[in-house]
């Protein structure tokens, strides 16, 4: 039934608000509605009242967001991206930018500002947020009066400076005077279901801002073939290759792994990574077990699955890293005094310790073993620098991976990733994989554009991927590779390739530094500053800067060698040299993958 405005007595407008109600109302609804309004006395008020109702319904308020992400590998990207898809399907307009193109000067126009920020290194911004962090603590903010604003932050609690990121922006905003829509939430690795949990919050609060009910309409995410494997549904790998790059008498054990795809439709580019869903060392979970007076066979639930308690320990749950909120949760377990490693300086009690050092110092614990299973969090995935073009192998995947082993506390520890691919997998055995994108770190789109790659150790991984996808692509742009370790006859990383790759002119310059071969230790950035001339004659080109490999050292070190390279050879200040980098960086021409 469509009613018209010339055979009802109801105006054009009624007519529209009616015709848009009647079709979703069901028979016992509009039976209701009859009666209702053939009420005596009062039924045409009433009438009045449903008519004005349902307009205030079927015209709902305008509400704008802008969802801003602090991202470093693509974490914050991607789930940004994703909300404000869903947030669009239920008639909020939205606007999603990295922090690094938004005009910070902006924000006191704004009406709701979602924030999601990652936390990098020792609790700082990414580089995509630097200077939106910094403006925003600056005296130059403005007043966010009658803004009001949300904040997810993403961190792994065992970093002592959990989520800082995050929080900081959440105190800034709250201080310039605006108003949380919700409450901060703080997502460790694991961040899928609380991420979730904080957009349907917010959702809800924008819904009821525009005048709607809180039904949320969901997007259904289209699968495509490279999603079709994540890190709760990871691809079994078959290994098919397995070598120690290093040379007998090497301080180091480097491995080149490379891993079938075939028949996984997993795809990837230059500058992903490989995350590698790892097992703990069944040997350290027999003596943490043994350390408990647990049985190994004892079942318990973890993730909503009955299994032993060895089997737990073993791919689920992670043993090998003491973290302040693992301690705090323990301590309701013992009487000892935890509280002095609590108060004290935990991050140099932690560093080089793991579960079993800490049951075996403040025990017994009363505790079953499925309370003290709930205590632990999963294992986190480790993500890998992928090492291989998939242009040139594409179904293959190749990865660089140092086996981390250390003495410490009288006992021999290995990384829980790299100690088992390096000693406990061999050719033929598989491993969990998923491919991690990671749009910060990617090839220029101009395949003539010049790059200049920095890399020590393993970081050298993704200039790999990016010289071989160039030399199998016919790329014509120029390459500049700076690589450094600690010996030229021990260390020498791809060493072959790398000649070939100079001789058939797919990489055009390489400078090496090793460290160890002379009294005086010479790393990459020395070498940048040696070649400071033509570095700057290559910036001054549009080159794009790559850096791969340690944060707290080499990267470091790598930038201030970068900014008196600008300084220097481009006669600018401190100040300017500054700016010009942090240009480089909000052009896309200065790439990090540091961790």
């Amino acid at each position: 039934m469509v009613l018209q405005v010339e055979n009802s007595p109801f105006s054009e407008q009624q007519v529209k608000l009616l015709n848009e109600l009647l079709p979703k109302l069901t028979d016992t609804q509009k039976i209701w509605l009859n009666g209702y309004l053939s009420a005596p006395q009062a039924a045409v008020a009433q009438a009045t009242a449903v008519l004005e109702g349902v307009q205030q319904i079927a015209a709902p308020q305008t509400i704008t967001a802008t969802l801003l992400y602090a991202s470093q590998t693509g974490n914050s990207q991607k789930l940004a991206e994703s909300f404000a898809q869903e947030l669009a399907q239920n008639q909020v307009a939205v606007s999603v930018a990295s922090m690094n193109d938004f005009k910070p000067k902006d924000l006191k126009k704004l009406e709701n500002i979602l924030i999601i920020a990652s936390t990098h290194g020792e609790g700082e911004a990414p580089d995509n947020a630097i200077g939106f962090y910094d403006f925003l603590h600056s005296k130059r903010a403005p007043k966010l009066d009658g803004v009001n604003y949300a904040v997810l932050a993403l961190g792994d609690s065992s970093y002592e400076f959990f989520c800082k990121t995050g929080a900081d922006f959440d105190e800034r905003l709250r201080e310039l005077g605006a108003t949380a829509l919700v409450p901060r939430t703080d997502c460790d690795v694991d961040y899928d279901d609380d991420a979730a949990a904080w957009f349907t919050a917010v959702q809800q609060e924008l819904l009821k801002q525009a005048g709607q009910s809180s039904q949320i309409a969901s997007v259904a995410a289209t699968p495509t073939q490279a999603a079709t494997y994540t890190k709760k549904k990871p691809f079994n790998a078959e290994i098919l290759e397995k070598i120690n790059l290093n040379m007998d008498g090497s301080n180091k054990e480097t491995y080149h792994v490379e891993l079938s795809l075939e028949d996984s439709g997993i795809t990837f580019e230059p500058g992903d990574s490989l995350g590698i869903i790892p097992q703990n060392d069944p040997a350290l979970v027999t003596q943490l077990i043994d350390a408990l007076g647990f049985e190994a066979a004892t079942e318990v639930t973890v993730q909503d699955a009955t299994v032993t308690l060895a089997d737990a320990l073993t791919n689920t749950l992670e043993i090998t890293v003491v973290s302040k909120p693992l301690v705090q949760k323990l301590a309701a377990f013992t009487t000892a005094d935890v509280a002095t490693i609590l108060d004290g300086d935990f991050q140099a009690y932690s560093y080089g310790r793991d579960l079993l050092d800490f049951v075996t110092a403040y025990g017994p614990f009363a505790w079953t073993p499925q309370q003290f299973v709930e205590q632990l969090r999963a294992i986190p995935h480790r993500l890998y620098s992928i090492a291989s073009s998939y242009t040139a192998n594409p179904d293959e995947v190749h990865l660089t991976i140092g086996k981390v082993a250390y003495e410490a506390y009288d006992r021999t520890r290995t990384g829980v990733a790299s100690g088992q691919l390096a000693e406990r997998l061999e050719i033929g055995d598989t491993v969990s994989v998923f491919v991690k994108e990671n749009p910060n770190f990617k090839l220029p789109q101009d395949a003539n554009t010049p790059i200049i790659m920095i890399g020590a150790g393993t970081g050298v991984a993704p200039f790999r991927s990016f010289v071989e996808d160039r030399a199998e692509t016919g790329a014509g742009g120029k390459s500049w590779l700076f690589f450094g370790e600690q010996y030229f006859v021990y260390d020498f990383l791809y060493q072959v390739e790398w000649l070939n790759y100079l001789q058939e002119g797919a990489l055009t310059k390489m400078d090496v530094a090793f460290s160890r071969d002379q009294q005086q230790k010479i790393y990459v950035q020395h070498r940048l500053q040696e070649q400071a001339s033509e570095v700057y004659e290559w910036l001054q080109q549009g080159a794009v800067i790559y850096v791969c490999g340690d944060e707290k050292a080499m990267a470091k070190d790598v930038h201030e060698a970068l900014l008196q390279i600008i300084e220097q050879q481009g006669n600018k200040s401190r100040e300017e040299a500054i700016d010009t980098l942090a240009q480089y960086q909000q052009q896309k021409r200065y790439q990090r993958d540091v961790y």
